[in-house]
């Protein structure tokens, strides 16, 4: 368990989240997903992946990913569409934009949100990862109600998993993948979490 700092504001502690022993966080939208697996045996999550998403690319609003996860996009709506005919992808967090909480995958099981990747040595970061889609793009920054979102809820995944360390999709797939991309605001992150250095192994 690590030791993040919990804020002590009144605000913050009435919308604090708690992931449960099935691996589900509370409070958050629950959308169960068929995109998943189950973790090697043994293993538990201890690595964070930051994404962004949106669709189509650069709006938001919106059921479009929540449908992508849940197999129900229409792939015909939108001419971006015709490439993720037939994906299927998960997370186990969606964050929108108004800091608004979904969860498709409980923590405990593999969501499919890494792909090909890499970390400190460690292929298949799916493994042993978390991930946690945020509503946005590489070109657009992110809202001040995503970053709360996200503290608080990486604070509740380090209550509940033996997490060691964040990082971004392009930190674990470089060359493949960009997301969050350069204006997420890692500094930021780490400030409010009061997490020290080494979870943060490529914040420079």
């Amino acid at each position: 368990m690590c030791a993040a700092q919990r804020f002590v504001n009144d605000d913050a502690a009435a919308a604090r989240i708690v992931v449960d022993v099935p691996g589900w966080a509370w409070p958050a939208q629950h959308t169960p997903c068929a995109n998943f697996d189950a973790r090697p045996a043994g293993v538990e999550p201890t690595l964070v992946v930051v994404h962004n998403i949106s669709l189509p690319p650069g709006q938001f609003g919106g059921d479009a990913v929540a449908a992508l996860f849940l197999n129900q996009l229409d792939c015909d709506a939108h001419p971006y569409y015709t490439r993720l005919r037939g994906l299927r992808v998960s997370a186990h967090f969606f964050v929108r934009r108004d800091g608004t909480l979904l969860q498709f995958v409980s923590c405990n099981a593999r969501a499919w949100h890494a792909g090909a990747s890499c970390f400190a040595g460690r292929a298949r970061c799916n493994d042993f990862s978390i991930g946690i889609e945020l509503e946005g793009s590489d070109e657009h920054v992110f809202e001040a109600s995503q970053y709360d979102t996200l503290t608080r809820l990486c604070i509740a995944l380090c209550e509940r998993y033996p997490i060691t360390a964040l990082a971004g999709h392009a930190d674990i797939a470089p060359g493949r993948k960009t997301d969050p991309g350069p204006h997420f605001d890692w500094h930021r992150l780490r400030a409010q979490l009061a997490l020290p250095a080494t979870f943060f192994p490529y914040l420079r």
